[in-house]
């Protein structure tokens, strides 16, 4: 799916391919092809994760490539495919500037409490931390809603939902994030697509005790199994799921969960924020499920939030009612215009 210019549509075609890989070389010869590549100056990567060393947007280098590759065994989901795709474009066109875009950058600056990970702090020094993800998405939609509503909106006590196939929260006051619902990795918090969100841990040595589940068995449960895919044992589409509820029991309680935890989120950083001024929902979800911003928000009016059904069902800019002191607006994210006004200001 192509968007070339912000007043064209976006082209779209299928793509023939089984593995990762093969789509990243498909678009790399499908760029050949394209006239424009000749005023393309750079490329943006998102990049989930870059540690404790790499938040800022950086070039490509073959050091942080080196530095990227040792950070593999903390994102071995995510990592190895991205770095394979820097490698395959700096390949086929070395002239292009190649810049990093670090998904953790947003909370760097989390207060230590929301940092940390109760374990012994030998495992601290070795990087394991909560460093939250989806920071792409949280800043684009800070940006924009000190656009849509002020600045002084976006300094306010905010709580940023993306909410898709991957789902977390982010507690944002002073423009700084406080606290993120994912931690160590993308699997944390709230429940996703395939993934489980916050989980006992016991849970995990229950399976690797009695189902004798390897590590990398292990890590393909918890990250492609689980989540709303294992609770409705159909599907992890919340579209799927929203359609079959009414005569599926498992696909009913699938949703019920996510909506139920959603809010739970909800509520937990209200406290962190001691309140709340601002309620954003984004993502696939977050920006098209009319259903579930109703259901995450039901239960929520003693914050003084106060929901209007008709501009909710009509995916509004804002959904809240002129009554409520909690201001509730939908914001779909666009990573990709955040990142190429990051990949732009390397190549002044």
């Amino acid at each position: 799916r192509v968007t070339a210019a912000a007043d064209a549509p976006p082209s779209s075609q299928p793509v023939a391919a089984a593995t990762q890989a093969a789509a990243g070389q498909f678009l790399v010869d499908w760029l050949a092809q394209q006239p424009a590549l000749a005023t393309v100056r750079a490329v943006g990567h998102r990049v989930v994760f870059g540690g404790a060393a790499h938040q800022a947007p950086e070039v490509v280098t073959p050091a942080l490539l080196a530095d990227l590759r040792q950070l593999i065994a903390y994102d071995p989901d995510h990592l190895p495919a991205e770095i394979a795709l820097i490698e395959a474009f700096a390949a086929r066109y070395p002239r292009l500037r190649q810049v990093a875009c670090f998904d953790t950058a947003f909370h760097q600056h989390m207060p230590r409490v929301a940092q940390q990970l109760p374990l012994p702090r030998r495992f601290e020094a070795r990087g394991l931390r909560r460093y939250g993800f989806h920071g792409l998405s949280y800043s684009y939609l800070l940006e924009e809603l000190a656009r849509q509503a002020g600045p002084a909106a976006a300094q306010g006590r905010v709580i940023l939902a993306h909410l898709g196939s991957g789902a977390s929260l982010a507690a944002v006051r002073g423009g700084q994030s406080q606290d993120t619902s994912m931690g160590f990795t993308p699997a944390a918090g709230l429940v996703m697509g395939t993934r489980p969100g916050d989980l006992d841990p016991g849970v995990a040595a229950y399976f690797m005790q009695q189902e004798r589940l390897t590590a990398s068995q292990l890590n393909n449960l918890i990250n492609h199994e689980s989540g709303l895919l294992g609770v409705s044992e159909t599907s992890a589409d919340m579209q799927d799921l929203l359609a079959a509820q009414a005569t599926d029991a498992r696909a009913a309680e699938a949703v019920e969960l996510f909506c139920y935890q959603a809010r739970k989120w909800v509520g937990a950083y209200a406290a962190v924020l001691g309140g709340l001024d601002t309620l954003v929902f984004s993502g696939g979800i977050g920006a098209h499920a009319a259903e579930v911003r109703a259901r995450i928000c039901a239960g929520l009016e003693f914050l003084g939030l106060e929901l209007d059904a008709a501009h909710n069902a009509t995916h509004a800019a804002v959904i809240s009612g002129a009554g409520s002191r909690v201001v509730v607006r939908v914001i779909p994210t666009d990573e990709e215009r955040l990142m190429a006004g990051l990949v732009a200001a390397h190549l002044t």
